[in-house]
């Protein structure tokens, strides 16, 4: 039996950073075989880019790295449920295992809303594991929000 190894602390490291750079406070992770191929974390206010979400650019990131479109047989840990759009891109990208910690009432895609991956159109559905490290991605994402209102 292999032991479950979690990536989540750099997806958690990811969203830290988007943080301190006025971003929302997501971070990703896509691994393969055990090894780290891309990371990052929010940047849709520095990029200009309602597209640069975390995982979005976490795939794009990956793909770029193997040389391939797809995803196959890889893994993506992400700090919050991933929303429609980048749900789809999890599914379009064939990743094979999906983490995620916190939950997302409001906008999440997987488990929230539209369940993506439940839909007839979706092509490919990923194992999905939810709530690893939940306590953590919840309060870096409070923290953040609390900030932004006490402003």
């Amino acid at each position: 039996m292999t032991q479950f190894n979690s990536y989540m602390d750099i997806a958690l490291q990811e969203a830290s950073a988007a943080a301190a750079r006025g971003e929302v406070p997501v971070g990703a992770v896509v691994v393969s075989k055990g090894q780290v191929i891309a990371q990052a974390g929010n940047r849709t206010r520095e990029l200009r880019d309602p597209t640069a979400h975390a995982e979005m650019l976490a795939i794009r990131a990956a793909c770029a790295a193997l040389g391939q479109e797809r995803l196959t047989g890889c893994d993506m840990y992400v700090t919050l449920e991933p929303c429609p759009m980048c749900a789809a891109a999890i599914s379009n990208a064939r990743i094979a295992r999906l983490y995620y910690g916190a939950s997302d009432p409001k906008s999440g895609g997987v488990a929230q809303g539209p369940k993506i991956f439940t839909h007839a159109q979706c092509h490919h559905m990923p194992e999905v594991y939810d709530g690893i490290d939940e306590a953590a991605c919840a309060e870096v994402l409070r923290v953040f929000f609390a900030g932004l209102r006490g402003q």
